[in-house]
């Protein structure tokens, strides 16, 4: 199976690889070393620790609109 690479340096594996490998959106994929080149390791999210400051946020709290946040504009001295 031949794989191109991308003036980015980038790959993309096929699907039926990383149905193999176990791999979701999020995981890692680890290039290990050995004799006849490199191994892959999916290093997959525990997604059990995701929520962890869910019951923490009131109910109420509106979604963070990060495209708002980054328009808006902050005080220069908070990049000190």
């Amino acid at each position: 199976m031949l794989l191109s690479l991308t003036a980015k340096r980038q790959v993309t594996f096929p699907a039926s690889v990383l149905a193999s490998l176990g791999a979701r959106p999020g995981d890692k994929i680890e290039l290990l070393p050995s004799a006849n080149g490199f191994l892959l390791k999916t290093r997959v999210v525990d997604r059990t620790r995701l929520g962890v400051l869910r019951s923490k946020i009131a109910a109420n709290t509106p979604a963070f609109d990060v495209h708002s946040f980054r328009k808006a504009q902050h005080d220069p001295a908070l990049r000190d």
